[in-house]
């Protein structure tokens, strides 16, 4: 079982940054990161492999940058150029498989971490 802990959510001004950090209990071959907004279903927003490929919402691309720490089984998602439409609570995944589906479905992830607010006002 691993055990995902994320980090680095809060509020922010339009326009600002802010970098989310997950750090797992355990290796992971992939990981990812999703966001939930109130009354929207949990979507996803980028993930990253031990081999280093990333995926990426078309939402955020240009935007958000997935980075892996492999040694410390850590990942982030620097966030910027925020706005109102980036406010949800983040979510980080992971899981061990090679393969297991589609990067941006729920389903792909067998270990979730308990979530970050991020607010951008």
């Amino acid at each position: 079982h691993v055990q995902l802990v994320e980090s680095g959510g809060g509020a922010v001004e339009t326009g600002g940054s802010l970098r989310l950090s997950c750090a797992a209990s355990g290796y992971a071959y992939f990981m990812g990161w999703f966001r939930q907004a109130p009354g929207k279903e949990r979507e996803g927003v980028a993930a990253i492999s031990t081999g280093g490929g990333t995926y990426y919402a078309d939402s955020v691309k240009g935007q958000f940058i997935i980075s892996r720490d492999s040694d410390k089984n850590t990942i982030y998602l620097q966030m910027n150029n925020l706005n109102a439409e980036d406010t949800a609570m983040y979510f980080c995944a992971a899981d061990s498989r090679t393969y297991g589906g589609y990067w941006y479905s729920t389903g792909r992830y067998r270990y979730w971490g308990q979530g970050t607010q991020v607010t951008v006002s």
